[in-house]
């Protein structure tokens, strides 16, 4: 017997965004973890983070009491725990069997909850680990960084790096809920708050020419580092990320192609290259500007549009141009891995016009060797 039958499941992705969300005033995030008076919960937190928020737990316990006290019916906090952050999470299998140990050890059921706080690179591997542990218990994002709220947190990606290849290990899992927090921002170094931005311009560019227009105008103001401003944008770009993931955007990448990935096979490549050294916000910003000059030398893009999209980029304070770029060849390898990593044939996405794009599924080496070189400063 034979028989082959479709099937769809449903999900819901929750995201909030909030301003200060552990005053005992905020409901955010009693919300999510309500009625689970009879669960457990454990927490996650990025050492960049507890450096930067030391009271971070205390915070975090005072806020659960209560709340708790008010009349929240919520999970009990059986521990928290410090984790590494920045891509060094993603480096090692630490992160994760942290995870997967706390979660036998405090009796972590698939209705438990695993509370992550941290920037996109600890969220991935926190959620990893929270991905397998039951074949899955119920993860709460809580980015802290720009790229984190502006992208990352969105996805249902979730893994770590191998074999120096950018997320060769992971899973796909809807997050239970996601609760970006603005003050989390406050406290970012000036690299961290804006590099983030190049997710929204890439978003921006293949999405929404508008904000576009808007990242644009407003560059200024982010690089002050001015909330009213940087808020919104942070915001729709997340929207738009969302959009993707939940309205038939192939979340699960079943097929070969990842439009929102524009610019990112070069910059997989680079942060590999760099060791981690190059960040994947300033990494993708890279990224953007050598598939615009690609997509010029292919007729694909006016050089003018490309222009401006590199002007848009430096005018975050972030880079175009890499000396790594000069490796052209090892550069290359990357459209292979990226290859791999879709599972057939490669598809790249280039910009025909600020909020218009296309896929390609070749790509000339000595044409991006071209444009690699065509980036450097004069």
């Amino acid at each position: 017997m034979s028989q082959n039958r479709s099937f769809q499941v449903d999900f819901q992705h929750r995201v909030q965004f909030t301003r200060d969300a552990l005053d005992p005033a905020n409901s955010a995030l009693a919300d999510v973890l309500a009625h689970s008076v009879e669960r457990r919960l454990i927490v996650f937190i990025d050492d960049g983070v507890h450096h930067a928020h030391p009271d971070l737990a205390d915070r975090l316990a005072n806020y659960l009491g209560a709340r708790t006290r008010c009349g929240d019916e919520l999970p009990e906090l059986r521990m928290v725990e410090i984790v590494s952050g920045g891509e060094d999470a993603k480096n090692s299998i630490d992160v994760y069997e942290q995870v997967l140990t706390a979660s036998d050890r405090h009796g972590i059921d698939r209705k438990s909850f695993v509370l992550a706080i941290g920037g996109g690179a600890m969220l991935d591997a926190v959620g990893f680990g929270a991905t397998l542990a039951h074949r899955g218990v119920r993860l709460i994002r809580m980015p802290t960084t720009t790229l984190a709220m502006d992208d990352a947190a969105m996805g249902v990606k979730n893994g770590i790096n191998q074999f120096g290849k950018k997320n060769f290990v992971g899973t796909f899992a809807v997050p239970w809920a996601v609760i970006a927090d603005e003050l989390f921002l406050t406290t970012l170094t000036d690299q961290h708050f804006l590099s983030g931005f190049s997710e929204a311009v890439k978003i921006a560019c293949l999405r929404d020419a508008q904000l576009f227009d808007q990242i644009e105008r407003d560059a200024r103001c982010l690089r002050a580092r001015d909330l009213a401003v940087a808020m919104p944008i942070i915001a729709r770009s997340a929207a738009l990320h969302l959009d993707h993931i939940t309205a038939g955007g192939d979340p699960f990448e079943l097929h070969e192609a990842r439009p929102l990935d524009f610019g990112h096979w070069a910059a997989h490549k680079l942060e590999s290259m760099s060791s981690y050294t190059i960040t994947h916000g300033e990494a993708v910003s890279i990224g953007i500007a050598l598939d615009c000059e690609y997509a010029v030398r292919t007729a694909v893009l006016e050089a003018t549009v490309a222009a401006r999209v590199r002007a848009c980029l430096q005018s975050l304070a972030l880079p175009t141009w890499h000396p790594l770029l000069a490796q052209t060849d090892q550069l290359a390898r990357g459209l292979e891995e990226f290859r791999e990593h879709l599972g057939g044939q490669l598809n790249v996405t280039l910009l025909q016009s600020i909020g218009a794009s296309t896929e390609v599924h070749v790509m000339d080496r000595a044409i991006v060797a071209a444009s690699a070189r065509a980036l450097a400063p004069r």
